[in-house]
């Protein structure tokens, strides 16, 4: 965590000293000069895209802006999805690509995603250096002039690069509920699937700037499962405000938990060859069933830190070609260099057509194992190497578990509180060690109830 950037970008409420126009400028200006001084002698250019909140406009055009000030050639993609940004950037071969977005947080929020020349995320020793340009950039004037840009349809390009994975008319017969978040995606996600053949039921469609997140998309799943059900689909997808991840419904109305969907891309892949360097890569908080699931077909699971960055850095590392977190963002190297929720509705899809089996067989193929979550307010956070008696429980019950159990746990990165996972084979003994686990907590810690 730095001085601004956070665990995925720049994010706050609108108005706060990061998430405002006169900030945004300072922003743009200070990016520019970093890629003025790592290539002094060139033209730059730079991709913007945005979602649909009220204050995206204006922060838009403000980092614009900043980056004229250093005479950067911008590109306005308009209401695109992340991935789209990151897309474009690629085929624009431009130098930075920047979503301005809070992706699933309120509408009273928003930042900014930021992408290098590659299409790939930036490391924390990169943003650690547009910080320091940052805090030396002067306060802009009071009024800002007119930010001149050029305008590039990024969601034609989209919409035609990732509808040609699939056949036109290949999912004619099906019925395809797309709840959209009254975000990013209400223009291209449906076009895809359209173009596809399916029948569309749309929900969180109609984005007025303030509804963003609110009451759909990928944090308000039981609208999807009832919606689903209502319409007897066959499938049912959810985005979040930004589109760069999502959640799936089978045909019962069942939401699919994100580890099952990770673990069913990782084995078929395994499975017919397809999983470069035979290995999988997850973050520490997915599910033991997957190391499980990836291990019985000769594969082999390598996790990282929580955050899909951590995951794409890993995935170049390793040559590994698939990746991601259970909360919904999937990477697919050989065809984006970010998560994208719409590509992975695709290869959800995709699978159930190569199978000929519905999501609810395909789900069932995946056992993950129980678990449990505790999160503790704490009044410090003293470093767990010094909670002598919460560490010794920890040793004594992973020496019970072996290899049928694990413990994680970590310190909120925004908040004051202490996190527990726990997961085994027996429901019974996870939560007498989670028992456990919360009166050594508390005996090393000062608990806030």
């Amino acid at each position: 965590m730095g001085k601004y950037f956070g665990t995925d970008g720049i994010r706050g409420t609108y108005g706060d000293a990061c998430i405002n126009p006169q900030f945004a400028c300072r922003f743009g200006s200070a990016l520019g000069r970093y890629l003025a001084g790592r290539r002094p002698d060139s033209s730059l250019n730079v991709v913007i895209g945005r979602d649909t909140r009220w204050s995206g406009p204006e922060l838009l055009q403000a980092l614009t802006l900043g980056l004229n000030r250093h005479h950067v050639c911008v590109y306005d993609l308009g209401i695109v999805p992340t991935p789209c940004v990151a897309l474009s950037l690629i085929e624009q071969q431009a130098d930075f690509g920047i979503v301005v977005t809070a992706s699933h947080n309120p509408s009273s929020d928003n930042g900014m995603k930021l992408f290098d020349w590659q299409g790939f995320k930036l490391d924390e020793l990169e943003e650690s250096i547009i910080e320091d340009f940052v805090d030396k950039e002067p306060e802009p004037p009071a009024g800002l002039p007119v930010a001149k840009s050029y305008q590039f349809d990024g969601a034609a390009h989209y919409i035609n690069y990732v509808g040609s994975f699939l056949d036109r008319n290949c999912m004619c017969g099906w019925k395809v509920v797309l709840d959209l978040a009254n975000g990013a995606t209400c223009e291209t996600t449906p076009a895809v699937f359209q173009r596809w053949g399916a029948e569309t039921i749309l929900m969180g469609d109609h984005p007025d700037g303030k509804n963003i997140n609110r009451g759909f998309g990928s944090e308000h799943p039981d609208r999807l499962a009832e919606a689903v059900l209502v319409h007897e689909a066959d499938i049912g997808i959810a985005h979040d405000g930004d589109g760069d991840r999502l959640v799936v419904c089978d045909e019962t109305g069942t939401m699919v938990d994100g580890d099952i969907l990770l673990a069913l891309f990782g084995v078929y892949a395994m499975k017919s060859g397809a999983l470069k360097a035979k290995t999988f890569v997850a973050t520490i908080h997915s599910n033991l069933g997957l190391d499980h699931a990836i291990r019985s077909v000769g594969g082999s699971l390598e996790r990282t830190d929580v955050g899909d960055r951590h995951v794409a850095i890993r995935m170049r590392e390793l040559g590994a070609n698939i990746g991601g977190e259970n909360s919904g963002h999937v990477i697919f190297s050989d065809f984006a260099t970010t998560g994208d929720g719409l590509l992975t509705a695709l290869k959800v899809i995709d699978l159930m057509r190569k199978t000929g089996k519905k999501l609810s067989i395909l789900r069932q193929e995946i056992v993950l194992l129980p678990r449990t979550t505790l999160d503790l307010c704490v009044a410090q956070k003293i470093p767990l190497g010094e909670l002598q008696k919460f560490s010794a429980t920890i040793e004594e019950i992973e020496k019970n578990f072996g290899e049928d159990g694990r413990i994680l746990v970590r310190y909120s990165g925004t908040e004051s509180k202490l996190r527990i996972l726990v997961e085994g084979k027996n429901e019974k003994n996870i939560a007498k060690a989670m028992r456990s686990l919360n009166e050594a907590a508390r005996a090393d810690l000062e608990v806030i109830d």
